[in-house]
């Protein structure tokens, strides 16, 4: 790729793109294929596809602590290692140290993320679904925040195009609250997971279990290989098997001949025409050199993720605004949402004892929402919204005789078969958006770059405690009737920011007063800068958010070309 290292006197483009995760990789090739010449800035290193996945092909026999971190490493990584997964010696190159790029709290937040060219793309759970009308309506019918800007059918289209191009394998179910989508051969389900599915027919009118709807290849696809079933994605796929802007979308920018890609960027802020009422361009610091920098355009797309977005805003146009470009409303940096998770339940099935799975399917089953359907809370319930089920069945190996006092010969008989089949699932439940939670920029603590960073300010309310007593009820029910034994619901704790599914502070709207991004996500207060991250949402839904973001930045890419085609921008 172009790599501009250097400040050069053709520091004009027609775009900048800021980011290069999947919203920021969707701007830069939508943008790109328009004809337009576009600046995309990373904050991070670059990263090759392939060429820069140094532990794709690793064991966990092949690191010295079998892929647990030392001690004396753990303190640079406190707060990324919350979640108990992300930070292993074959990932740890790919998540920010805290040491670095601190962030401080006033109730607790876990924000997990990485800076580096493809951003999360490389590291994302890939669950890719689509929103109904039951979710964009949602906020007006009950009275909640303020109300979309669109719905379903305005981005319909724009879901299938982004489907057709990212590959997302998934079984159409024929369901108003989960549209079906431009699919891929479905992944099957395992014989348990299939029994289930068909209890769950026989035995609930409101609710069914189906393979999840994921962004890996069932097929070859746009000169991508399929999935091989070796569930390493966090570590880059070598195949192109799952979808990442280092291996889709930021490689088709390039094949235009119009993109510079350039790493080490970090954006401070937009630098703000007050005769016009538009951005000229944006400020970088390189991180390298610490230069600063100026790039101008006429058109920007921040797709930093949600709250580094945000934060580039806040810091922008302070003599105009103090509380930064798209403040106006009071809105900026508020109503954060998150999904809250980690619980639900789990039990054992005794059964289907010759039958076994192939490979290490880099996916799960899906329960979407059931409850509150009409779009109004169920008088029985004590809550809005709803939420779904992710999970999976499988049979325990050899580790469950870590503990036996058996040796020798009888254990390595044992050991040679699989153990019982055991099935968990976990709840995903929307977050309601909150004015009162929220970021702030904090000048008193820097960053590795002597930058702001963020404190945070949120926390679940009651509508989400009331939800979670009822995710775990259900759960078991679900399991039980499919005929679960040793069934026991558990609540492993979740806090905002934990799901990685972090959205809000700059949400869409009808109206400048109480909203930051028009229907198109414009900044209100900037007609030519677009914002199509996680930071735009106007609600939360219960559902992975990923691809919505990919269609709202595809949308929006077309709508910018053609108002600047139009001499609108």
């Amino acid at each position: 790729m172009n790599l501009n290292l250097k400040a050069t006197d053709q520091n004009t483009y027609d775009a900048i793109v800021i980011g290069s995760g999947i919203s920021g990789g969707w701007a830069a090739k939508e943008l790109t294929e328009k004809g337009l010449k576009t600046l995309v800035l990373e904050k991070g290193r670059n990263v090759r596809h392939v060429q820069d996945y140094p532990t794709m092909h690793m064991n966990a026999y092949d690191f010295p602590n079998r892929d647990v971190l030392p001690l004396a490493e753990r303190k640079d990584y406190e707060k990324q290692m919350r979640t108990g997964y992300t930070i292993k010696e074959h990932s740890k190159h790919w998540w920010v140290k805290d040491t670095e790029h601190p962030y401080s709290e006033v109730k607790r937040f876990d924000w997990i993320r990485g800076y580096h060219v493809g951003g999360r793309s490389l590291l994302w759970g890939r669950q890719s679904y689509r929103w109904s009308d039951l979710d964009f309506e949602a906020n007006k019918k009950e009275g909640v925040a303020v109300d979309w800007p669109i719905r379903y059918s305005d981005i319909q289209d724009w879901y299938s195009y982004v489907e057709g191009f990212a590959g997302i394998n998934g079984r159409k179910e024929g369901l108003e609250q989960l549209p079906d989508g431009n699919f891929l051969p479905p992944m099957d389900l395992n014989c348990v997971e299939q029994h289930v599915r068909e209890r769950v027919a026989e035995k609930f009118n409101d609710r069914i279990l189906t393979i999840g709807r994921s962004a890996n290849l069932t097929v070859n696809h746009k000169g991508r290989g399929k999935c091989q079933f070796r569930n390493r994605c966090m570590r880059g796929c070598p195949y192109g098997g799952y979808f990442s802007s280092n291996a889709s979308t930021l490689p088709a920018a390039e094949a235009t001949g119009n993109m510079t890609l350039r790493p080490f960027s970090n954006v401070t802020e937009l630098i703000y025409d007050k005769d016009t009422k538009k951005a000229s361009g944006v400020r970088v610091q390189d991180t390298e050199t610490r230069e600063i920098i100026d790039f101008h355009a006429k058109i920007v797309f921040v797709c930093a993720s949600c709250i580094p977005s945000t934060q580039i805003l806040m810091q922008s146009a302070n003599d105009i605004w103090e509380g930064g470009l798209g403040s106006s409303s009071g809105e900026l940096g508020h109503n954060i949402m998150d999904h809250h998770f980690r619980l639900g339940a789990r039990g054992r099935y005794d059964g289907f004892n010759d039958m076994y799975y192939k490979g290490r399917r880099p996916n799960g089953i899906y329960v979407p929402r059931f409850q509150n359907l009409t779009g109004r809370p169920d008088t029985k319930k004590k809550y809005l919204r709803g939420y779904g089920y992710q999970g999976g069945a499988s049979r325990s190996n050899w580790r469950r005789f870590v503990r036996e006092l058996s040796v020798g010969q009888p254990i390595k008989e044992l050991a040679q078969e699989p153990g019982p089949w055991t099935m968990g699932m976990t709840g995903f439940g929307e977050c309601l958006p909150y004015h009162e939670n929220k970021m702030m920029l904090n000048r008193e603590v820097t960053d590795i770059y002597g930058q702001p960073t963020i404190t945070f300010d949120a926390e679940w309310k009651e509508n989400e405690w009331e939800m979670r007593k009822d995710m775990t009820v259900q759960a078991a029910e679900i399991l039980e009737a499919a005929g679960f034994k040793d069934v026991n619901t558990y609540d492993a704790k979740s806090f905002p920011g934990l799901g990685i599914h972090e959205m809000g502070t700059a949400r869409m709207g009808r109206n400048p007063k109480t909203s930051v991004l028009n229907g198109w996500n414009q900044v209100w207060d900037a007609k030519n800068v677009f914002v199509t991250d996680g930071a735009c949402m106007t609600s939360a839904a219960c559902v992975n958010p990923s691809l919505t973001y990919m269609a709202l930045t595809a949308r929006a890419a077309d709508y910018a070309v053609k108002e600047l085609n139009k001499q609108n921008l």
